[in-house]
């Protein structure tokens, strides 16, 4: 089988990670990936910010767990050490879009690298707030930004699950 379509084929989302930070040039070449993602009419108005700093990736957690309403010292991002968070233009049409397709750019590297990921949902509601708004202004990102999606990255922990099959009529064909 095609080594693209098998990664594909066997990425897992992680809910169990290690503490161990990625080496550097693994985790440039996971942004990388996601730079490459297709973006409609080639406007790349996604944006990638790389959060590897522990304070501030807990201080995220935080308002990600509070957002999902979740209990005190439960973590959305599942001990994973580090994220990368997609926010998009949304002057650009297809900015929901785009930045989805650096998401999963970014989970078919990283699993390729032998790295886990999980895309967390709220982020959105995260940079909608001034807790996120404080995270741009620092960043000097300017602009009409809407927060696509995080991937929490690390090493799992344990072996992830195998695919589920796949559901009935999935797939239906024109001929």
């Amino acid at each position: 089988m095609n080594e693209v379509l098998k990664v594909m084929e066997e990425r897992r989302s992680c809910r169990d990670f290690k503490a161990d930070l990625l080496p550097d040039d693994v985790l440039d070449q996971i942004i990388r990936a996601g730079t490459y993602a297709a973006t409609g009419r080639n406007m790349q108005a996604p944006i990638i910010i790389s959060v590897t700093d522990k304070k501030l990736r807990d201080e995220i957690s935080e308002e990600n767990r509070k957002i999902g309403g979740w209990q005190e010292g439960f973590d959305p991002f599942y001990g994973a050490p580090q994220m990368l968070i997609v926010l998009a233009d949304k002057s650009v049409s297809t900015y929901v879009y785009d930045g989805s397709l650096v998401i999963g750019n970014i989970m078919n590297a990283a699993h390729a690298l032998g790295v886990a990921s999980c895309w967390i949902h709220r982020a959105k509601e995260e940079f909608e707030s001034d807790f996120g708004k404080s995270i741009l202004k620092k960043l000097g990102i300017e602009g009409k930004y809407e927060g696509i999606g995080h991937v929490a990255l690390g090493y799992a922990n344990k072996p992830l699950g195998a695919a589920h099959p796949r559901k009935e009529n999935y797939v239906y064909y024109i001929k």
